[in-house]
């Protein structure tokens, strides 16, 4: 018999976004309203470059911290939509999407068993891959401000707390709420994060999708503690090219490309090329897809608080979370469970994003894609609740007609 596999992947519990998706995967005819997959094309100069690349036989090693080009288009990308200014390219790390930025920022700021902040509720994935890094999860929930992070909230956790806390993670817009924040609310929460000595982990990916007002990046708020996460998977509907990078102070760049580079080594060269080309596009030639995402944000919005749920006012990203309507019970597992199997439409249980009890009765919805396939989901959620209402109110009836009987 070989030895033993690692305890801690072993008793890692499996991501729960990911769990549900496959549960329904199977099941024919699926509208799926789960991923925040964009319902558009990727860009056109992307797609060219990227060919071009590959007919160029740029398809070999790269450098691993990024292609020099690359990470200086991304300085002049985030100069010119966030007024957000670094020395030169060694404060950049180019990394395969958020996630793999995430798993090399968790090893670089946490030693095992340190304590991380997390707003609460969040990605899903993030706890994952924290478990991974041998980090551990203090959350702060929100549910009680509203869904947002508040400096009193954070004095309070780390008043209670006894994990030895040394980061939080914030991510804004959120995933799955929706909320984002003020200039104002900024400079507030930078201030408790400096009174804490807390590294912050500014997970920025929906910051292009902010729909009133305009994104505040915490990099220029708080630059020396601060490491700003981005991406074009949102931004240029580039999910597919996992496309992520690193942004902070360059003794802390130098820190996290000691994890990065044996993790990944490098993202693929033709890929980096695409990129630089997305980073180049105007920002005018990308507007509409904001502008159709507010439209679908607002159909939506409107649809379910028709239906009687309960809606987080979403300010950003592109997603809608749901508490049920208490006629439908408190169990957004079940119930999405039951949503994909009689109405053939997925949407993520609300448990999935959170540690606390009353995300259990949420439900989280994407309205990423496109509107004919978003107006078919929601369609097929009404049919589903009527009929579940109108099974309730038959069951009433006959309770009724027994008890009239009885008497």
């Amino acid at each position: 018999m070989p030895k033993p596999l690692n305890n801690a992947v072993l008793s890692l519990t499996p991501d729960k976004l990911l769990d549900f998706q496959h549960s329904v995967a199977n099941i024919e005819g699926l509208v799926s309203l789960t991923f925040g997959e964009p319902g558009f094309a990727t860009p056109a100069p992307v797609k060219e470059a990227t060919i071009q690349a590959i007919e160029e036989d740029r398809s070999h090693y790269g450098d691993s911290q990024g292609e020099p080009k690359l990470r200086s288009a991304i300085l002049d990308y985030m100069a010119d939509r966030y007024d957000l200014h670094y020395p030169g390219i060694d404060n950049v790390i180019v990394t395969v999407g958020v996630t793999e930025a995430m798993q090399s920022i968790f090893k670089t700021l946490l030693a095992p068993g340190q304590g991380l902040l997390i707003p609460d509720p969040a990605y899903g994935s993030y706890f994952s891959a924290l478990s991974l890094a041998g980090g551990t999860a203090v959350p702060i929930d929100t549910a009680k401000t509203a869904y947002k992070l508040t400096p009193a909230l954070i004095d309070e956790t780390m008043a209670e707390t006894t994990e030895d806390v040394h980061a939080i993670l914030f991510n804004y817009p959120n995933n799955p709420t929706g909320v984002t924040y003020t200039k104002s609310e900024l400079e507030e929460l930078a201030e408790a994060f400096k009174r804490h000595d807390l590294w912050v982990i500014s997970d920025e990916i929906y910051s292009e999708l902010t729909y009133e007002g305009d994104h505040y990046s915490m990099g220029k708020l708080l630059p020396d503690q601060t490491v700003v996460v981005n991406g074009l998977s949102k931004s240029h509907a580039m999910t597919g090219y996992r496309l992520g990078f690193i942004l902070g102070p360059t003794a802390l760049i130098e820190q996290i490309q000691k994890v990065h580079g044996p993790l990944v080594f490098a993202v693929p060269t033709f890929i980096q090329d695409g990129a630089v080309a997305a980073l180049q596009i105007p920002k005018e030639d990308l507007a509409f897809m904001k502008v159709e995402y507010q439209k679908r944000r607002d159909y939506a919005k409107k649809f379910l608080e028709d239906l009687g749920f309960e809606l987080v006012s979403p300010k950003g990203a592109f997603y809608l979370f749901a508490k049920l309507p208490a006629d439908l019970g408190e169990d957004g597992w079940a119930f999405a469970t039951d949503l994909a199997q009689q109405a053939k439409v997925s949407v993520i249980p609300g448990a999935g994003f959170s540690f606390f009890d009353e995300a259990k009765k949420f439900i989280r919805i994407s309205y990423a894609a496109d509107m004919a396939q978003l107006q078919e989901g929601l369609n097929r959620l009404k049919a589903y609740v009527d009929e579940q209402r109108a099974a309730q109110a038959t069951a009433e009836a006959l309770s009724e007609d027994m008890t009239a009987l009885a008497d």
